[in-house]
């Protein structure tokens, strides 16, 4: 396997990178997020690789980091979802854009880029939203965490869901009470301020539907 490619980069345009390692010019397939974060012609790059094997060709895929090759890896372990279609798929959106979308259930917004129909995008949803919470995507608070907020919002996200919480509606009640002040308070009462804003949630929810999920 070829984990990455490091060389000059030769050529660039928003869908390949040409890349010259000691002489051997290599084509790589990129998406446009990765094409505009590439440095200039005649710079030396490093893009982490996904190496495709078919009948008729051997393809080269490019990722300017790991997240987007680890997003790239899922979407082509879906049925019917190739490396053509994953690499589409991620040059019309973010990144982190993708992952909300997906742990958000948000049909619309992945129906906007071009190739991905409804059917498509519900596939996808249900394919990749559990594993998205499961690895423990970041609660985006709207502004940025030091590495001892990051801490708290861990340690109350892990105690909420030993208590059976969903991590979809902890997401939603974390990011509705977290504040620079509020993460300065001891854990215990965090915690406390973010049950009784899931305790709101569900009574909100269950006044809407009906139910509790």
């Amino acid at each position: 396997m070829i984990e990455s490619l490091k060389g000059i980069l030769y050529k660039k345009d928003p869908t390949i990178a040409i890349i010259d390692v000691g002489g051997v010019r290599l084509s790589v397939n990129i998406t446009l997020s990765t094409y505009e974060k590439l440095e200039e012609i005649n710079s030396s790059i490093e893009l982490l690789t996904y190496f495709n094997v078919r009948e008729d060709a051997m393809e080269l895929y490019g990722f300017i980091d790991d997240n987007e090759r680890y997003l790239f890896k899922q979407l082509t372990s879906i049925n019917g979802i190739g490396p053509k279609s994953a690499l589409n798929i991620l040059s019309g959106t973010s990144p982190n854009s993708f992952k909300k979308n997906i742990i958000n259930g948000d049909i619309g917004s992945l129906t906007s880029i071009p190739g991905i129909g409804a059917k498509t995008a519900k596939r996808i949803i249900i394919e990749l939203k559990d594993k998205f919470i499961d690895s423990g995507q970041a609660v985006d608070l709207g502004f940025q965490l030091d590495s001892t907020e990051k801490d708290i919002i861990d340690d109350v996200i892990k105690v909420l869901l030993s208590l059976g919480y969903k991590r979809s509606l902890i997401d939603k009640a974390v990011s509705e009470i977290a504040t620079k002040e509020i993460l300065k308070e001891d854990l215990e009462n965090i915690i406390k301020m973010t049950l009784k804003k899931l305790w709101l949630l569900w009574y909100l929810y269950f006044e809407t539907n009906g139910s509790l999920w």
